[in-house]
């Protein structure tokens, strides 16, 4: 293979037998972060240690915690040699950055494009050179640097870079300044509000970065949100949950706290008090929150990595780039579903999990839901469900979402239209109701974390029934949510049907014993949680609507088929 230049997102130089597909790869979900090995039983390279292997794949996708991930990785020495994408990714970029910046080590990260990457896939063996790549023994031309884009500081921020704000505030803006660079950003514009993802306690990387900047006297400049945790802070020890995991954890949310942030711990701080409102520039982390904040409320954020959301809440500056600009909001592919007649709530979500693996970098516009009327919790769902699937922070619903009453407010008129069909939606369901086993013994709910409104319908569901003995119904929310329960009444009813619910964190960070020993398959009505809970608790998935969830909690069955909906709707249009 001869050498192909690419861009250069993080430079270096590596060696090694390649490790190629053609599917992106959310790192958070996706790899172990104890030991390297894939474990998103959804990807092709599934049960791949990735340790010293060149990993060639299209993007990142889902979570914005894989930049943590790549971060532990890299300091314990069991992660790639280097990373080659189809495009640039920001996320798993910022994890080489961060490594490099804070603790000297890091790995090459080149972009080469669609035609070049896709001719890797034939390669064995490759190198990477800085921007180069190419087989071990070809000549690379001496690299040169690729000037950045013009980035205009303004004084104050020039001061933060040379240290005038202190030790924390400088690192953070180096990042700050490295990102925007990245991005091709000119500038950068001041933020109203952060949410910070980067609290999930990863390993001891994710731990030690935090309280340097604890020590360094860090402290945010706007108003900060904390995502959910790895444990329940005012519980875990009562829950069980061994301390190994639950005393860092601990720690690490605590370090965040001393920062200056709000102890919400909810991965969705959309339903608080202190949501933004539409335009308002703000800098979210959290896959779904991103889509949220961007699609439904209107607000403006890149899909912000972990590490480089509370950096920008350190410095209250973000690169003026993607979703901050008009021009990156723009939809760049459009599909189009029929809504099914009868359809119950598993509906959105599964849609969402299609729409994501059929756009995975580019924001898409939907038609088709105009008459629909989803409700805040539906459009959660979908949120969450897209943000898995795909990379992108940005969804657009025709006739639905506030920047798009019409297609032609969001989308260029030579767009073709690609049709969602009843095989699409039956394959998406294959995808996240993946177990074959009908007896669950855990029916889990809550991720994204459950609104009040879920927790009302969900006590109307369960009221007059009895749960089965050996099926545990865990619920987990957010502080202020569970508060609104108990006002309502609904947080007794679930407490007197026999229901768990937990706080602070949320099932991507739940194990045992939260996820009871003798489990064996899980039921859950989150398509987020349905595609990573295989590879995170070792466990099978079903995957359906709450009411069947319900029904499971009662029985202990998971339903026999597919929704009558899905099996007899016509989509065709």
């Amino acid at each position: 293979m001869a050498a192909v230049r690419g861009r250069c997102l993080v430079a270096g130089h590596a060696r090694g037998r390649l490790a190629w597909a053609p599917l992106g790869l959310s790192f958070w979900g996706g790899v172990d972060p104890a030991s390297g090995r894939v474990i998103d039983r959804h990807h092709p390279l599934h049960g791949l240690e990735l340790a010293g292997r060149i990993l060639a794949i299209p993007s990142g996708r889902g979570s914005c915690t894989g930049s943590a991930v790549l971060l532990e990785l890299l300091l314990a020495g069991r992660g790639p040699a280097a990373l080659v994408l189809a495009e640039p990714d920001e996320i798993l970029s910022l994890g080489a950055i961060v490594a490099e910046e804070l603790f000297g080590r890091s790995l090459p990260v080149v972009s080469l494009g669609a035609e070049a990457f896709a001719a890797l896939a034939a390669q064995d063996e490759i190198a990477v050179n800085d921007g180069w790549v190419g087989a071990p023994g070809e000549f690379f031309p001496d690299s040169t640097s690729e000037a950045p884009a013009d980035l205009q500081l303004s004084a104050t921020d020039q001061a933060k870079l040379a240290g005038a704000e202190g030790q924390a505030v400088q690192a953070a803006m180096k990042i700050l300044v490295r990102m925007a660079h990245l991005q091709g950003a000119r500038e950068l514009l001041d933020i109203t509000q952060a949410h910070i993802d980067g609290c999930i306690y990863t390993g001891p990387a994710s731990l030690a970065f935090a309280q340097r900047l604890v020590e360094w006297g860090g402290r945010v400049q706007v108003p900060t949100t904390l995502n959910a945790v790895s444990v329940d802070q005012r519980r875990w020890r009562a829950q069980g949950v061994a301390p190994a995991l639950g005393e860092p954890a601990s720690a690490l949310a605590e370090a965040y706290v001393a920062l200056g942030c709000r102890p919400t711990f909810t991965c969705a701080p959309y339903l608080l008090d202190s949501a933004p409102s539409l335009g308002e520039q703000v800098v979210w982390a959290e896959s779904n929150a991103v889509v949220f904040a961007n699609s439904v409320l209107g607000a403006r954020t890149q899909k912000y990595a972990d590490f480089l959301d509370i950096c920008t809440a350190l410095t209250g500056r973000a690169p003026l780039a993607g979703c901050h600009l008009d021009s990156g909001r723009r939809a760049a592919k459009v599909l189009r579903v029929t809504v099914p007649e009868g359809h119950d709530d598993a509906f959105y979500p599964l849609l969402g999990y299609w729409i994501g693996l059929r756009s995975p970098t580019r924001t898409p516009a939907v038609l088709g839901l105009e008459n629909s009327q989803p409700s805040r919790d539906d459009l959660k769902a979908f949120g969450a469900a897209f943000a898995t699937t795909s990379a992108a922070p940005l969804f657009h619903l025709v006739g639905v979402t506030p920047e798009a009453p019409t297609l032609a407010a969001v989308a260029a008129p030579e767009l073709e239209i690609e049709d969602i069909t009843l095989a699409d939606l039956r394959q998406a369901w294959a995808e996240l109701d993946s177990a074959v086993a009908r007896e669950v013994q855990l029916v889990a709910l809550g991720n994204p974390h459950f609104s009040a409104e879920e927790c009302q319908r969900l006590a109307e569901l369960c009221r007059g029934r009895q749960r089965h003995p050996e099926v545990a119904l865990v619920i987990t929310l957010g502080r202020e949510v569970r508060a609104a329960a108990e006002r309502s009444g609904s947080l007794a009813e679930l407490e007197a049907f026999g229901a768990q619910l937990v706080g602070d964190t949320c099932w991507c960070m739940l194990g045992e014993p939260l996820v009871p020993p003798q489990a064996r398959t899980l039921l859950t009505n989150s398509g987020k949680f349905a595609h990573y809970g295989p590879g995170l608790t070792g466990r099978e998935l079903r995957f359906a609507g709450l009411a069947a969830c319900v029904e499971a909690a009662c029985t202990g069955l998971a339903p026999a088929e597919p929704p009558a909906w899905l099996v007899a709707a016509d989509l065709s249009t």
